[in-house]
Protein backbone atom coordinates (compact mmCIF):
# COMPACT_ATOMS: atom_id res chain seq x y z
CA UNK A 1 0.00 0.00 0.00
CA UNK A 2 2.90 2.16 0.95
CA UNK A 3 4.76 1.75 -1.80
CA UNK A 4 1.23 2.85 -4.76
CA UNK A 5 0.95 5.70 -2.27
CA UNK A 6 4.88 6.51 -2.98
CA UNK A 7 4.07 5.70 -6.63
CA UNK A 8 0.50 7.86 -7.07
CA UNK A 9 2.92 11.17 -5.36
CA UNK A 10 5.94 10.28 -7.92
CA UNK A 11 3.53 10.07 -11.28
CA UNK A 12 1.35 13.31 -9.67
CA UNK A 13 5.15 15.36 -9.58
CA UNK A 14 5.88 14.35 -12.74
CA UNK A 15 2.72 15.30 -14.46
CA UNK A 16 3.32 19.13 -12.55
CA UNK A 17 6.58 19.08 -13.57
CA UNK A 18 5.93 18.58 -17.07
CA UNK A 19 2.94 21.07 -16.61
CA UNK A 20 5.26 23.98 -15.57
CA UNK A 21 8.11 23.42 -17.86
CA UNK A 22 5.49 23.88 -20.73
CA UNK A 23 3.52 26.35 -19.63
CA UNK A 24 7.07 28.70 -17.83
CA UNK A 25 8.57 30.14 -21.58
CA UNK A 26 10.85 31.54 -19.62
CA UNK A 27 12.99 28.86 -18.81
CA UNK A 28 12.93 27.56 -22.54
CA UNK A 29 16.03 30.56 -22.99
CA UNK A 30 16.76 31.73 -19.89
CA UNK A 31 20.08 33.75 -20.98
CA UNK A 32 18.39 34.49 -24.43
CA UNK A 33 20.74 33.01 -26.95
CA UNK A 34 18.42 32.96 -29.71
CA UNK A 35 18.28 36.80 -29.43
CA UNK A 36 21.74 37.37 -31.07
CA UNK A 37 22.46 33.57 -32.50
CA UNK A 38 21.54 33.98 -35.81
CA UNK A 39 24.01 37.59 -35.86
CA UNK A 40 26.56 35.88 -34.24
CA UNK A 41 26.89 33.61 -37.50
CA UNK A 42 27.35 36.13 -40.26
CA UNK A 43 29.48 38.22 -37.72
CA UNK A 44 32.19 34.90 -37.13
CA UNK A 45 34.19 35.61 -40.28
CA UNK A 46 36.06 39.12 -40.12
CA UNK A 47 38.37 40.81 -42.19
CA UNK A 48 41.91 40.62 -41.77
CA UNK A 49 43.57 43.27 -38.80
CA UNK A 50 39.89 44.05 -37.94
CA UNK A 51 39.61 45.42 -34.22
CA UNK A 52 36.02 44.52 -33.45
CA UNK A 53 34.39 45.63 -30.11
CA UNK A 54 31.80 43.75 -28.14
CA UNK A 55 29.96 45.69 -25.36
CA UNK A 56 28.44 43.14 -23.32
CA UNK A 57 25.68 44.77 -21.28
CA UNK A 58 22.08 44.84 -20.54
CA UNK A 59 19.44 47.19 -21.58
CA UNK A 60 21.71 50.62 -20.54
CA UNK A 61 23.80 49.04 -23.45
CA UNK A 62 21.05 47.66 -25.89
CA UNK A 63 19.30 50.94 -26.03
CA UNK A 64 22.89 53.10 -26.66
CA UNK A 65 23.44 51.38 -30.44
CA UNK A 66 19.96 52.16 -30.53
CA UNK A 67 19.64 55.96 -29.37
CA UNK A 68 22.97 56.99 -30.05
CA UNK A 69 23.28 55.42 -33.64
CA UNK A 70 26.29 58.29 -34.99
CA UNK A 71 28.23 56.74 -32.28
CA UNK A 72 28.04 52.90 -33.88
CA UNK A 73 27.97 53.65 -37.20
CA UNK A 74 31.34 52.66 -39.65
CA UNK A 75 32.55 51.33 -36.58
CA UNK A 76 33.67 47.73 -35.97
CA UNK A 77 31.68 47.98 -32.68
CA UNK A 78 28.71 45.29 -32.19
CA UNK A 79 26.28 45.53 -29.23
CA UNK A 80 25.39 42.92 -27.32
CA UNK A 81 23.49 43.98 -24.80
CA UNK A 82 19.88 42.35 -23.51
CA UNK A 83 17.46 44.50 -21.92
CA UNK A 84 16.78 43.48 -18.36
CA UNK A 85 19.76 41.05 -18.33
CA UNK A 86 21.55 40.31 -14.69
CA UNK A 87 25.32 39.12 -14.67
CA UNK A 88 24.98 35.34 -14.75
CA UNK A 89 22.87 35.27 -18.30
CA UNK A 90 25.41 37.53 -19.47
CA UNK A 91 27.98 35.04 -17.95
CA UNK A 92 26.26 31.78 -19.60
CA UNK A 93 25.71 33.74 -23.61
CA UNK A 94 29.48 34.97 -22.72
CA UNK A 95 30.58 32.21 -25.05
CA UNK A 96 28.16 32.64 -27.82
CA UNK A 97 27.82 36.55 -28.28
CA UNK A 98 31.49 37.78 -27.64
CA UNK A 99 34.13 35.01 -27.77
CA UNK A 100 32.85 33.17 -30.54
CA UNK A 101 32.71 36.76 -32.45
CA UNK A 102 36.20 36.75 -31.68
CA UNK A 103 36.91 40.24 -30.70
CA UNK A 104 39.86 42.40 -29.87
CA UNK A 105 38.28 44.16 -26.61
CA UNK A 106 35.23 43.38 -24.85
CA UNK A 107 33.50 46.38 -22.57
CA UNK A 108 31.04 44.36 -19.88
CA UNK A 109 28.66 46.55 -17.80
CA UNK A 110 26.76 44.76 -15.56
CA UNK A 111 25.14 45.01 -12.50
CA UNK A 112 22.48 47.17 -12.52
CA UNK A 113 19.86 44.53 -12.86
CA UNK A 114 21.64 42.48 -10.09
CA UNK A 115 20.89 44.85 -7.34
CA UNK A 116 17.42 45.21 -9.01
CA UNK A 117 16.96 41.46 -7.98
CA UNK A 118 15.46 40.74 -11.47
CA UNK A 119 16.35 37.44 -11.46
CA UNK A 120 16.34 37.13 -7.78
CA UNK A 121 18.18 38.22 -4.67
CA UNK A 122 22.12 38.15 -5.64
CA UNK A 123 24.86 39.23 -3.27
CA UNK A 124 27.48 41.92 -4.59
CA UNK A 125 30.44 39.27 -3.63
CA UNK A 126 28.65 36.82 -6.30
CA UNK A 127 27.93 40.09 -8.84
CA UNK A 128 31.64 40.52 -8.97
CA UNK A 129 32.06 36.85 -9.43
CA UNK A 130 30.12 36.55 -12.65
CA UNK A 131 31.90 39.97 -13.83
CA UNK A 132 35.48 38.09 -13.40
CA UNK A 133 34.45 35.00 -14.45
CA UNK A 134 33.74 36.83 -17.85
CA UNK A 135 36.99 38.56 -17.24
CA UNK A 136 39.00 35.42 -17.45
CA UNK A 137 37.10 33.26 -20.49
CA UNK A 138 38.01 36.61 -22.33
CA UNK A 139 41.95 36.15 -20.80
CA UNK A 140 41.67 33.05 -22.27
CA UNK A 141 40.69 33.40 -25.49
CA UNK A 142 43.29 36.57 -25.19
CA UNK A 143 40.74 39.50 -25.90
CA UNK A 144 41.73 42.89 -24.35
CA UNK A 145 38.86 43.85 -21.78
CA UNK A 146 37.24 46.94 -20.29
CA UNK A 147 34.99 46.89 -17.13
CA UNK A 148 32.64 49.94 -16.82
CA UNK A 149 31.35 51.17 -13.61
CA UNK A 150 27.62 50.62 -13.00
CA UNK A 151 25.54 53.81 -13.56
CA UNK A 152 24.27 55.13 -10.86
CA UNK A 153 20.00 54.72 -9.82
CA UNK A 154 18.31 56.42 -6.91
CA UNK A 155 15.48 53.72 -7.37
CA UNK A 156 13.98 51.19 -10.03
CA UNK A 157 11.14 51.93 -10.86
CA UNK A 158 10.13 48.58 -12.02
CA UNK A 159 11.01 47.38 -8.64
CA UNK A 160 10.86 50.66 -5.93
CA UNK A 161 11.98 50.23 -2.32
CA UNK A 162 15.57 48.00 -2.94
CA UNK A 163 17.44 51.20 -1.78
CA UNK A 164 20.10 50.60 -4.64
CA UNK A 165 22.18 54.33 -4.59
CA UNK A 166 24.76 52.70 -2.08
CA UNK A 167 24.62 49.21 -3.33
CA UNK A 168 25.53 50.46 -6.50
CA UNK A 169 28.50 52.73 -4.98
CA UNK A 170 29.38 49.83 -2.71
CA UNK A 171 30.12 47.09 -6.00
CA UNK A 172 31.69 49.85 -8.12
CA UNK A 173 34.45 50.11 -5.57
CA UNK A 174 34.93 46.06 -5.67
CA UNK A 175 34.97 46.31 -9.21
CA UNK A 176 37.26 49.08 -9.21
CA UNK A 177 39.78 47.55 -7.03
CA UNK A 178 39.60 44.21 -8.71
CA UNK A 179 40.56 45.81 -12.00
CA UNK A 180 43.34 48.15 -10.12
CA UNK A 181 44.70 44.41 -8.77
CA UNK A 182 44.62 43.07 -12.12
CA UNK A 183 45.73 45.84 -14.47
CA UNK A 184 42.27 46.08 -16.40
CA UNK A 185 41.12 49.10 -17.54
CA UNK A 186 38.09 50.93 -15.49
CA UNK A 187 35.62 53.00 -17.06
CA UNK A 188 33.99 55.14 -14.65
CA UNK A 189 30.74 56.47 -16.20
CA UNK A 190 29.40 56.91 -12.60
CA UNK A 191 31.26 60.14 -11.16
CA UNK A 192 30.16 62.07 -14.18
CA UNK A 193 26.30 61.02 -13.78
CA UNK A 194 25.96 61.08 -10.58
CA UNK A 195 23.48 63.50 -9.06
CA UNK A 196 23.26 65.32 -5.09
CA UNK A 197 20.81 61.89 -3.74
CA UNK A 198 23.57 59.28 -5.46
CA UNK A 199 21.01 58.79 -8.23
CA UNK A 200 21.27 59.58 -12.00
CA UNK A 201 21.36 63.45 -12.71
CA UNK A 202 18.09 64.26 -14.51
CA UNK A 203 20.19 65.91 -17.64
CA UNK A 204 21.20 62.67 -18.48
CA UNK A 205 18.16 60.46 -18.01
CA UNK A 206 14.23 60.37 -18.11
CA UNK A 207 13.48 57.52 -15.98
CA UNK A 208 16.63 57.60 -13.59
CA UNK A 209 17.93 54.48 -14.63
CA UNK A 210 18.26 54.40 -18.48
CA UNK A 211 20.48 57.39 -20.12
CA UNK A 212 18.96 59.78 -22.82
CA UNK A 213 21.74 60.62 -25.41
CA UNK A 214 23.17 63.63 -23.74
CA UNK A 215 23.92 60.85 -21.53
CA UNK A 216 25.17 58.40 -24.36
CA UNK A 217 27.46 61.21 -25.07
CA UNK A 218 28.66 61.20 -21.83
CA UNK A 219 29.69 57.70 -21.78
CA UNK A 220 30.75 57.72 -25.88
CA UNK A 221 33.75 60.11 -24.84
CA UNK A 222 34.93 57.96 -21.40
CA UNK A 223 34.87 54.62 -23.75
CA UNK A 224 36.45 55.69 -26.80
CA UNK A 225 39.48 57.13 -24.74
CA UNK A 226 39.37 53.76 -23.01
CA UNK A 227 39.09 51.63 -26.03
CA UNK A 228 42.28 53.62 -28.10
CA UNK A 229 44.08 53.21 -24.82
CA UNK A 230 43.63 49.79 -24.69
CA UNK A 231 44.23 48.83 -28.18
CA UNK A 232 47.59 51.29 -29.26
CA UNK A 233 49.06 50.18 -25.71
CA UNK A 234 48.73 46.22 -27.52
CA UNK A 235 49.34 44.59 -30.53
CA UNK A 236 46.31 43.82 -32.56
CA UNK A 237 45.98 40.28 -33.17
Amino acid sequence: MKNIFLLICLIVIYFQLTAYSQNDKSNEDWANLKKYSEADKILTRQAPGENRIVFMGNSITEFWAKIDTVFFANKTYIDRGISGQTSPQMLLRFRQDVINLRPALVVILAGTNDIAENTGPISLEDVLGNIISMVQLAEAYKIKVIISSVLPAYDFPWHPGLQPADKIVKLNNMIKSYCQKNNIVYVDYYSKMVDERKGLDRRFTNDGVHPTLAGYKIMDKLIEKAINAVLKSTKTP
